[in-house]
């Protein structure tokens, strides 16, 4: 929709909400790639595949684009997301305001998000956690945002046949549909780009740019500080990565110390609450650094026995504040005013005189998130390895970071018959809370907000 446009509608605007709503259309920045990717439709493009860097304005480039075509083109629109709650938090404001909904005759519906323009279009927010959701509708077109993680057999049991609906008012017409988002493995996005790079198929193309050529380069560089080379390639550079056997695959010798924990260290102790395995390491934070220099490994034991073991094993450590990470599963019961099994280490720590800070999270971070904020201390992208282990000291800590794999055909769930995985999700849980990425950096088009 034109400004001028919007000046010329409905009179239930009101001057404020009109004018925030405006504000949302500010200038962004020209990239070729990108201009040819808001082309491609009207060249004959049917399904425009944009593996992008992260932050790098794909989705904000669709926004738009859906939004221009339904204001001027009848019909029926979508916009989609993994799950509903994806597409609700992608599409749905943004939508709203580059709609000037605050504009238009009918209000948008809050309860079935959708958007209606005075020319008759609809724009629908979908989620695809039931793929379904897209089929019974003659879509004029679309786009599905994070495509390489919408189920595997949606696009051609779902989407494909939904988008190849013909309206027998329009017979002769094909919707089209963006789709786009960073890689995630050589899965069903990798197979669809490829193809479209290898075949003489007019319907597709793909459409590549890197996040270093939009976002300002400290922001790139903060970027490859906290992201493993691997992951940064897959997140700012949109690279289609393999999933290799080993999760941890640069963790290495240079990750060894030969450093102990000394006596006026404040300490971090790390949990997974498997019940065999019981397995926790022990660490100090030294010039943003992670140093894990002790571990207790019980078998077929309860969390108390562990509290047990460590204040015993440290009842002569002089700093006696300790910073306690873990599964939040172990919170079960404390809502119910329950004894949980971080309320009984705690209780066992506090008896022996210890100041405990319970830095154990309500939910648990998602797999890859875990995952990827331990690669990023192991070695990130720039060569700098922040994560130690005193092997002799550590032994499972050690053998877990080097040899724990992944299930055979996923690309992050963890094979769970090596005995060394407990250690190394509770190394996880405490590094994704002291150092896990962060969700909150956002490109305006203007510059980038935390």
């Amino acid at each position: 929709m034109s400004i001028a446009a919007a000046n010329k509608s409905s009179q239930r605007a009101t001057p404020v909400a009109l004018a925030r709503q405006l504000e949302r259309w500010y200038p962004l920045r020209d990239h070729p790639r990108q201009r040819a990717l808001v082309e491609a439709v009207s060249n004959g493009v049917r399904f425009p595949l944009a593996p992008a860097g992260r932050r790098s304005g794909k989705t904000e480039r669709f926004k738009r684009f859906v939004v221009q075509e339904a204001s001027k083109v009848p019909g029926m629109y979508f916009a989609a997301a993994p799950t509903h709650g994806q597409a609700k938090k992608i599409f749905w404001k943004d939508l709203k305001d580059f709609s000037l909904t605050s504009a238009l005759p009918k209000a948008p519906s809050e309860s079935e998000l959708i958007i209606y323009y005075p020319n008759g279009s609809e724009l629908h927010i979908i989620g695809l956690d039931k793929p379904e959701r897209i089929e019974g509708i003659p879509w004029t077109g679309g786009g599905i945002d994070e495509f390489a993680n919408v189920k595997a057999h949606a696009w051609e049991a779902n989407i494909y046949p939904a988008l190849n609906t013909v309206d027998p008012r329009r017979p002769d017409y094909r919707a089209w549909c963006w789709l786009f988002g960073v890689p995630d493995g050589l899965n069903h996005f990798y197979r669809l780009c490829d193809m479209a790079q290898g075949q003489k198929n007019p319907d597709f193309e793909v459409f590549h740019w890197l996040s270093a050529d939009i976002l300002p380069a400290d922001v790139i560089e903060s970027a490859k500080r906290f992201m493993s080379a691997k992951q940064y390639r897959q997140e700012f550079e949109a690279s289609f990565e393999t999933a290799t056997g080993l999760i941890y695959e640069d963790y290495s010798l240079e990750n060894v110390t030969d450093e102990v924990i000394g006596p006026h260290e404040e300490l971090h102790w790390m949990h997974d609450q498997n019940y065999t395995p019981l397995s926790s390491s022990i660490g100090a934070i030294r010039d943003d650094c992670l140093y894990l220099m002790d571990e207790i490994i019980l078998h077929s034991a309860s969390s108390r026995h562990s509290a047990e073991e460590f204040v015993e094993n440290y009842k002569d450590h002089k700093n006696k504040c300790i910073n306690l990470y873990g599964d939040p599963a172990g919170r079960a019961g404390e809502k119910h005013g329950l004894v949980s099994d971080y309320i009984e280490i705690k209780q066992v720590l506090q008896t022996h005189g210890w100041e405990v800070n319970d830095l154990v999270k309500k939910a648990a971070p998602a797999i890859k998130d875990r995952q990827n904020a331990v690669r990023a201390r192991i070695c990130n992208t720039l060569g700098e390895r922040r994560l130690f282990i005193n092997r002799e000291r550590a032994p499972w800590s050690h053998e877990g970071l080097a040899t724990v794999q992944l299930k055979d055909g996923s690309s992050f769930q963890e094979d769970q018959r090596n005995p060394y995985q407990h250690i190394t999700t509770a190394i996880g849980y405490m590094v994704e809370t002291v150092w896990g990425e962060s969700e909150d950096l956002i490109y305006t088009g203007i510059g980038v907000v935390r």
